[in-house]
């Protein structure tokens, strides 16, 4: 949403006023143990710590701002933007005016928060905000030069008492507004530019969501339709091939046969584009406590029959601490068993797959090795691809969707969570999935 990306904003300006913060007490501690000028110091540290805690108190705000409902939300934002600015440049007139007024060589640094107004905020309040820091300036050096405010000259650093030099104020006044100005100015239409850019690239990603979604419905739809035309074949072939109808001779048997495990790869390969469909148009999975060990448990039983008729050795290592993760259980499951099916078919006889769940902290770790046939390197960036095999894995079994894999990641990524491959040729792969535990 359109405020979002100011409250972002926001947090980023209030991350970067402690890095601020630090900079300018450590200026001030040089300024006084090295450069040792003569200057009030107490007033050059103790604004430093009002400006820490009016930042604490900002980002305790952010806080009680994202509770709030989107139409109150913008215009509280908007303003706290503002409150912010407004007091940091008050912070830092005060800074200048306690080291050296007009004489101090950062004025300039004025200039920055021109340019974080033009980041946050409007043009029309970025120009503002350049008033307002006009304003300021040339009060600190009227007052200061009809010593209305006592001036802290820099001894040392500047010769003569340039705040009551005329020609200097106005020069340099000129300049530093002029500067304010035309930064405000380019920095808000780099700004205004940016933010269009990335608006039409918001737009133009929803309506290439809304496409995919209607392409998913159609999909969803037609292969329903294909699926139960396929399955009213299947009820018909399977009378025939079990011999309800009358003995076949074994030309007619073999084409029944043939055409019985065509119909059933057929109707697997739907079910999987089904499934996938599903997945991608479910705006909401339920998600609930489970056991991620059971689940794995789960998976490694309905996969150990396949392991075991190619004399494949399972092992599993699971951390002691690793139990309870909030997700869907079922799409988990069929997440492991997928990729345990994989390395199983892909890892010749007498091989070895392993399953290995870690804790780390926050989330768990789900690792699934073999020493298979791996995956071409030049082909790892794809293999997430819906319909994609690697062309070693096309070469040792034709039959195969191309899904199992493209639906793992969309069902890893709908928890919030990641998965990757690690795999040479010839040498075997390593599956690995992340997943947060709440």
């Amino acid at each position: 949403m359109k405020y979002e990306g100011l409250l972002e904003r926001i947090n980023w300006l209030i991350r970067l006023r402690w890095i601020a913060l630090t900079g300018v007490i450590l200026t001030v501690f040089v300024v006084q143990k090295v450069v040792r000028l003569s200057l009030p110091f107490f007033p050059l540290y103790l604004i430093p710590i009002l400006i820490g805690l009016y930042n604490s108190a900002f980002f305790l705000y952010t806080r009680h701002i994202w509770k709030k409902q989107p139409e109150d939300i913008e215009t509280r934002a908007i303003v706290f933007a503002n409150l912010q600015i407004g007091l940091d440049l008050l912070s830092l007139t005060a800074l200048i005016h306690f080291s050296g007024g007009i004489e101090n060589p950062f004025i300039f640094y004025f200039i920055f928060h021109m340019i974080i107004a033009s980041i946050l905020l409007s043009r029309r309040a970025s120009f503002l905000q350049a008033t307002f820091t006009a304003c300021l300036f040339v009060s600190m050096a009227g007052l200061e030069y009809f010593n209305i405010l006592g001036h802290h000259c820099l001894k040392g650093f500047v010769v003569n008492d340039l705040y009551m030099n005329k020609v200097y104020i106005l020069g340099t006044s000129f300049v530093f507004i002029t500067t304010l100005y035309l930064a405000a100015y380019m920095a808000s239409s780099i700004s205004v530019k940016l933010r269009l850019r990335e608006k039409s690239l918001k737009e133009a990603n929803l309506l290439l969501e809304e496409k995919d979604r209607i392409k998913s419905e159609y999909v969803l739809r037609v292969t329903h339709d294909i699926k139960e035309h396929i399955s009213a074949i299947q009820s018909c072939i399977d009378p025939v091939a079990e011999g309800m109808l009358g003995e076949l001779n074994p030309g007619q048997k073999d084409l029944i046969r043939r055409a019985g495990t065509r119909t059933s790869k057929l109707i697997f390969f739907i079910k999987a584009l089904l499934e996938i469909t599903r997945i991608k148009l479910s705006r909401d999975i339920e998600m609930k406590d489970f056991s991620i060990v059971k689940t794995a448990e789960n998976a490694i039983i309905l996969v150990d029959p396949r392991a075991k008729a190619k004399s494949i050795y399972m092992s599993r290592r699971i951390d002691a601490g690793v139990d309870i993760i909030k997700g869907a259980q079922v799409y988990i499951e069929e997440t492991i068993a997928n990729l345990l099916a994989n390395s199983v078919k892909y890892t010749p006889k007498g091989g070895k797959v392993e399953i290995t769940i870690e804790d780390k902290d926050g989330s768990v770790l789900i690792r699934i090795s073999d020493n298979g046939i791996g995956i071409p390197k030049k082909e790892l960036p794809y293999i997430f691809n819906e319909f994609y095999r690697a062309s070693n894995a096309k070469e040792l079994e034709r039959d195969g969707t191309g899904l199992g894999l493209s639906m793992a990641k969309q069902v890893v990524e709908r928890h919030n969570g990641r998965i990757w491959v690690d795999s040479e040729e010839g040498r075997g792969s390593t599956f690995s999935i992340m997943l947060p535990k709440k």
